[in-house]
């Protein structure tokens, strides 16, 4: 019996996110007495498979199969749920992404298992194997009781620290499966992958800079822009600047667009209504700047600061060029 780790990759790459499920997996499988295995799909090089080692993977399933390069829900559930099979995996660990979610209950469905998504902490087992589940966007949590003799968790992103082994490698095994025309059947026409800023995609930026209504209009953009330059940063924006054709609705974050969850959030001129705040509470460090002093966003975020963006942006701006300095 093994913990199986689905990861994605992202230019060659492995995901942020994937690292720390990657972390969760290694971590449950100690916990188990058992070891940790990874099931790697599509175009990602082998140098950043083998460091899943410095994440406690043992061994990493690869398949290189070029039509995986693209996420296709069905072949991608069948190669990882064949990997569960070959292991005896009871254990399956991914990252809540969208294409964890996509896969997730796919799995659920053909391994007969118990599924938990947005995990935010390791499990416990003494009795039942009990996960602890972020709820009600991001303001309860539930513990719930995995009973299926497969369990299969899916962890939230950005509340797993990754842990590191220096030096420590994976050993890489190919791994194919049969795929057949009707796996790819529901295969999209065509994938566009948005850059926000920077080269930075939203959804695994570590930085996130957004706007909000408080910046007026679509000219005064620049000032978000340019702080995230300097902090390489991916932009963002709220649902009424994209509603607006401010700015396009691929940067709007909340509970009705995307969810993230990086290091550092700073908010300028945005309100934060409880719609906006459910797509980004899972952020570390939240930096709220507004001149209204009541303002709901005040009361999530980590730091405030009570100004007129226009004055305090710029500031922001030069004080970020002099550490490059």
């Amino acid at each position: 019996m093994s913990v199986l780790v689905f990861v994605e990759g992202l230019n060659g790459e492995i995901k942020k996110s994937s690292l720390e499920a990657a972390s969760y997996g290694s971590q449950v499988a100690q916990t188990l007495g058992t070891s940790a295995t990874a099931v790697a799909i599509g175009d990602i090089n082998e140098a950043s498979l083998a460091r899943l080692g410095e994440q406690g993977i043992s061994k990493v399933l690869y398949d290189a199969d070029d039509r995986l390069k693209q996420f296709v829900a069905d072949a991608y559930v069948k190669v990882i749920a064949k990997a569960a099979r070959q292991e005896d995996a009871k254990v399956l660990v991914f990252s809540y992404t969208n294409i964890g979610a996509a896969v997730g209950s796919k799995l659920a469905v053909r391994l007969n298992g118990s599924l938990a998504t947005n995990v935010t902490a390791l499990p416990k087992t003494d009795g039942e194997f009990t996960v602890t589940r972020s709820v009600f966007s991001g303001k309860a949590f539930a513990d719930v009781a995995l009973t299926s003799d497969v369990k299969i968790i899916g962890v939230k992103k950005n509340t797993i620290d990754v842990t590191s082994n220096a030096g420590t490698t994976a050993n890489i095994e190919k791994f194919s499966t049969e795929l057949a025309d009707a796996d790819f059947a529901a295969a999209p026409k065509e994938t566009v992958m948005q850059d926000t800023g920077g080269g930075v995609l939203l959804p695994e930026a570590e930085i996130v800079v957004s706007g909000g209504r408080g910046l007026k209009g679509p000219e005064n953009w620049h000032l978000v822009e340019d702080l995230a330059k300097e902090l390489g940063a991916a932009t963002a924006c709220s649902k009424p600047v994209s509603d607006m054709d401010w700015r396009p609705h691929h940067e709007h974050v909340g509970q009705t667009g995307i969810t993230i969850g990086p290091n550092l959030y700073i908010a300028i001129g945005i309100s934060g209504a409880i719609q906006h705040l459910a797509g980004v509470n899972s952020s570390k460090v939240i930096v709220v700047i507004n001149k209204d002093p009541e303002a709901p966003f005040f009361k999530a975020a980590d730091y405030g600061i009570v100004g007129d963006a226009f004055e305090v942006v710029p500031k922001l701006i030069e004080a970020a060029k002099a550490l490059d300095k």
